[in-house]
């Protein structure tokens, strides 16, 4: 007996699954605990998380090719299993090799199938107000960390940080699992009338979208943006710690805070950029992103700035993963969109990498910040002098390569 789906039991199904797997954000909640616990060092334990989401974004090619051929529904589930299976093998983790195959791996590709289901269907079901389907199911990722936070701590201090992995496991995989059942892709005669007039018409495979030049800019500008949003999401206490010299009793809030902020930003940004254009919205939170890395590398920060600043940032951040996947759609069909957001998402893998090693080389958080404030302006420049998605090239220009 098929389960009788609507466009609001979609999201309804997102916001079982994503926060699940949004909850890969509560990370620096272990990472400090795991660090005394098995005396692994700061750089050591943050490449764990690295890894994860380039693994998270990398899945997102697998589970989107898969869940364009075989549909959304037994992927996530799929996703789920995965996922919950890779946290609760993280909970007998005693080596750096078993940390980084179990948590950097395992659950870093279940949350990127997982993420790409949703995400997926949800556009298709709401093609007429994409920013906004964005804006929600995004904002029910980044939810995750925020709806979590307490669940987390209590498990931390019921059983110690290790065994803490093993019952979230369980209880995120079902979540998922009860998520998944409300997906699939929609009957065009399932559409209103006002949503199947804006179904994109043009649709590139994934060897046509690599041809345009359009991919390589937007996947640098996602570069740019994602750079910012993983030091802050990553290294949230530490900052806290270091450089602004707080107690971690007062900064261990900031994991919901940003949360918070980051789902505000996902909505926020996203249903705006339905009304002003994408790139528009992009050139205002790249903007805001470079005024206020270079803060946070420049000024001495007090327990106000230091939330002010980490708030201001996951606003932007939430801001720009809930404005690429409708521009990737826009600009190049959604027939393919699985596979063709999952290539793209790389950027954000690539950036979390990328901003493990910024703050290698340059030996500290404020010189980092700087670096990732020129990144920002960068980013900001790009956005201005882009054209928005409904002037997007022709697909025989992709095939041509020109």
């Amino acid at each position: 007996m098929k389960m009788s789906v609507s466009r609001w039991h979609v999201i309804v199904g997102a916001l079982f699954a994503m926060p699940c797997v949004g909850a890969i954000y509560t990370w620096s909640l272990f990472s400090t605990r795991l660090m005394s616990e098995f005396d692994w060092t700061l750089n050591e334990v943050a490449f764990a998380y690295a890894l994860a989401i380039f693994m998270f974004a990398f899945s997102t090619m697998i589970g989107g090719k898969l869940q364009d051929k075989y549909g959304p529904r037994i992927i996530a589930v799929l996703g789920g299993i995965i996922y919950g299976a890779g946290l609760m093998l993280t909970s007998t983790a005693t080596t750096l090799t078993e940390l980084y195959i179990f948590f950097g791996i395992l659950v870093g590709s279940g949350v990127g199938i997982v993420y790409i289901c949703n995400l997926s269907t949800g556009l298709k079901w709401y093609p007429e107000r994409r920013g906004f389907i964005s804006g929600v199911v995004l904002g029910a990722f980044g939810l995750g960390a925020l709806v979590f936070t307490p669940l987390v701590q209590y498990f931390i201090g019921l059983v110690e940080v290790s065994s803490a992995f093993f019952y979230l496991g369980i209880v995120y995989s079902i979540l998922i699992i009860i998520g998944a059942l409300f997906l699939r892709v929609p009957d065009q005669s399932a559409l209103p009338a006002a949503a199947v007039g804006t179904v994109a018409a043009k649709d590139f495979t994934a060897k046509e979208m690599l041809k345009n030049k359009t991919f390589y800019k937007v996947w640098i500008m996602f570069f740019f943006a994602a750079t910012a949003g993983h030091l802050i999401i990553g290294n949230a206490t530490k900052i806290g710690i270091e450089v602004a010299n707080l107690e971690l009793a007062v900064v261990v809030a900031a994991v919901a805070v940003i949360s918070l902020f980051n789902t505000a930003g996902r909505l926020v940004w996203g249903t705006l950029s339905d009304k002003i254009g994408r790139f528009k919205v992009l050139t205002i939170i790249f903007t805001l992103t470079a005024i206020t890395m270079a803060l946070l590398g420049i000024t001495s920060l007090s327990l106000i700035t230091f939330y002010v600043y980490l708030s201001l940032i996951a606003f932007c951040f939430g801001g720009f993963l809930a404005s690429f996947p409708p521009i990737t759609g826009e600009f190049f069909g959604f027939k393919h969109y699985g596979i063709n957001y999952g290539i793209m998402y790389q950027a954000f893998g690539v950036a979390g990498l990328a901003g493990f090693f910024i703050l290698s080389i340059t030996g500290g958080l404020e010189n980092t910040f700087l670096v990732i404030a020129v990144l920002a302006a960068l980013g900001a420049v790009l956005a201005f002098i882009s054209k928005d998605p409904n002037a997007a090239p022709k697909k025989t220009e992709a095939v041509s390569g020109r």
